[in-house]
């Protein structure tokens, strides 16, 4: 089984090569042409701040290299090291009912991982969003969202974690199919409580004041076709000076929420650009087709992981002297990193479809094109996006198109 083990160091090795020559690529493009100021952005961008922005994309992509390395180090110790097969027994040595046992192993290795992030957390936030003018978030306001996120993730790991063990135990022949249905209507009962009960415990939700804004909101959905309860803003400001807009709800009516920063930043028919381009993806079934896709994927992944937790050959491959589901189920989240890896250029490509295909409604139900490429250069503006990403970098990565062929697709130029 050494052969195996040494097919999966290579394969890890590789991937991680592969991701940080496209990231080194990005870097190279960016020193050689980050001062030269796009066609779009000539009224709206000057020298200083286009330094400012190449300058943000550089610290940030050098701290992800840093932070990135560092984690796949440890990643290699913990499962070539021996780590893994160390954890495994000191959980068992403990002989703790099955369950129990399951959701003490994923919820220690959660609280570590989150231990080890912090420093890199407080770097990013405090000195790098701090450096640029994003930061906004108080120590205070950062060790209640610590603590609250602490606790949700303590509830979900459990509650998920627990649930899929009882079922494995239950059913040994068919909790394949029982955990991805688990799994699924967990997903979307989350997706219908977070509006109400997770959200607001980070931000404040109140009703926007600007009336002509809501009325002109609403009248752009009727117009689109999709039913909205409420229109609120949030106090995102709090924490940072980035903007955005989303929509939250699963069904026919919809919760529209916009950050305060970008009420405040935005003409009125700049921010039903931006609205629009969101109606666009719920009225073209884009959350939906993706999450078919990805749960059709998921329960393969769910099916072959049955089949490798049968054989016992992950086990074998990686000497792991107790025999667990637990460390079965790492070993293949491990593993399925690796696999899945080639899919994300695919996932990116119909991601970008996606957002032309928004774009391309938003452009036809608001009739101003020109508004939705002057919200587009706001918001890149305003968050320091990348304005020359390497095209191999963006075509791997990228969920959305680069902003400049973003403006100009709007605009009709080539």
């Amino acid at each position: 089984m050494k052969g195996y083990q040494i097919i999966l160091l290579i394969s890890f090795i590789l991937v991680a090569a592969f991701g940080y020559g496209l990231k080194f690529l990005n870097l190279r493009h960016l020193r050689k042409y980050g001062d030269v100021v796009p066609e779009e952005f000539k009224d709206y961008i000057d020298a200083q701040l286009l330094k400012k922005t190449r300058d943000y994309t550089l610290e940030q992509s050098r701290f992800g290299f840093i932070e990135s390395i560092f984690e796949n180090i440890l990643v290699l110790a913990f499962f070539f090291g021996g780590l893994l097969n160390m954890y495994n027994s000191w959980i068992e040595s403990f002989n703790m009912p099955f369950v129990l046992s399951g959701v003490v192993f994923f919820l220690a290795l959660s609280y570590a991982n989150t231990i080890i992030s912090i420093p890199f957390d407080l770097y990013g936030i405090f000195r790098i969003e701090n450096k640029y003018g994003f930061n906004k978030m108080t120590w205070k306001l950062w060790i209640s969202d610590f603590m609250k996120s602490i606790i949700l993730s303590t509830i979900f790991i459990g509650i998920m974690t627990s649930g899929a063990l009882y079922l494995m135990k239950a059913s040994p022949d068919f909790w394949w199919l029982f955990v991805w249905l688990f799994f699924l209507l967990f997903s979307i009962f989350m997706m219908y409580i977070s509006p109400y009960v997770i959200e607001p415990l980070f931000n404040k939700f109140t009703p926007i004041e600007d009336e002509e804004i809501e009325g002109s909101i609403r009248d752009l959905m009727k117009k689109a076709g999709i039913k909205i309860s409420r229109v609120f803003k949030i106090d995102a400001s709090k924490r940072s000076a980035h903007t955005n807009a989303y929509f939250t709800g699963i069904g026919k009516v919809k919760r529209i929420v916009l950050y305060d920063t970008l009420l405040k930043k935005m003409e009125r028919s700049e921010i039903l650009s931006v609205l629009a381009h969101e109606a666009g993806h719920w009225k073209k079934k884009h959350v939906l087709k993706m999450l078919i896709v990805v749960e059709a994927m998921s329960l393969i992944g769910v099916y072959i992981s049955f089949m490798m937790i049968k054989s016992g050959i992950l086990l074998r491959i990686f000497n792991i002297q107790n025999d667990t589901v637990f460390a079965n189920l790492l070993i293949l989240g491990f593993a399925g990193g690796i696999v899945s890896f080639p899919l994300t250029p695919i996932f990116s490509y119909f991601s970008r479809r996606h957002e032309r295909e928004a774009d391309r409604f938003a452009a036809e139900m608001t009739e101003n094109r020109e508004a939705m490429a002057t919200s587009l250069i706001k918001l890149s503006k305003d968050n320091l996006s990348n304005l020359h990403p390497h095209p191999l970098y963006a075509g791997f990565y990228y969920s959305h198109p680069p902003v400049v062929q973003r403006i100009r697709e709007i605009r009709g130029r080539p």
